[in-house]
């Protein structure tokens, strides 16, 4: 499950389990249920004493796989309320009261690539894993948020090319397409992520998710938008 881990001044959010490089219960850190409730746990507690900027990352080959499909699968009827739980986790991340930065270790894709895009700032790897987003080739729509969040997050040419294409951006890739501010070795990822979000330590605190919550009001309340039972 994730974890919290503390850095010096940054506190560090990692999406797999302690010790381990992979999860064995979620090896690709897939959104479950409990998997969500504990990142929106650990979200909270840190929106409740904002006094540190985050770093969110994994360990092994995934950073996140997207969505739950095998539960998706036994739970067609369930699906729009889980989506409403995904959006409920962008919206706890894009609003954090402090700095923000994710280190994508591994692959990234669909609601995974979609969760990275809610940090302040993204850091990709070089040479192993991809950014991507599935759902064209997999047959799958994008509900209003998630389109408004790449609509709002990426240039239109980018949005445009994943989301129809579903194609697999690689680490230099993704920083050419904008998708990522920088594409640095595994070796040095962690540390540069560290580094960027010291640099912005002090604008930690309420104030600061306010002017989050400002800036991205129209995603916000896209994202906020119960999901239909049409998604089916």
């Amino acid at each position: 499950m994730p974890f919290l881990s503390s850095a010096g001044d940054v506190t560090e959010l990692y999406l797999g389990a302690e010790g381990v490089e992979l999860d064995e219960s979620n090896p690709d850190n897939r959104f479950r249920i409990e998997w969500m409730a504990t990142v929106g746990e650990y979200l909270d507690q840190i929106a409740a004493e904002p006094t540190k900027p985050l770093v969110i990352t994994a360990t092994g080959k995934f950073f996140t796989n997207g969505l739950d499909t095998d539960y998706i699968a036994a739970n067609a009827s369930g699906l729009p309320r889980y989506l409403d739980r995904v959006h409920e986790l962008y919206v706890k991340l894009l609003t954090l009261p402090v700095p923000t930065v994710a280190a994508i270790n591994g692959h990234a894709f669909g609601a995974g690539a979609m969760l990275a895009l809610c940090a302040d700032v993204r850091l990709m790897r070089t040479e192993r894993g991809f950014w991507s987003l599935p759902e064209a080739a997999l047959g799958m729509p994008f509900t209003r948020g998630m389109s408004t969040l790449l609509r709002t997050r990426l240039t239109d040419a980018t949005a445009t090319e994943g989301m129809l294409t579903s194609k697999r951006y690689g680490g230099a890739d993704a920083k050419a397409a904008g998708i990522v501010e920088e594409a640095v070795d595994v070796d040095q990822l962690l540390s540069r992520a560290r580094e960027l979000a010291a640099e912005r330590a002090p604008l930690a605190g309420q104030n600061l998710g306010q002017i989050k919550r400002g800036l991205r009001r129209p995603l916000l309340e896209d994202l906020q938008i119960t999901t239909p039972p049409s998604v089916l």
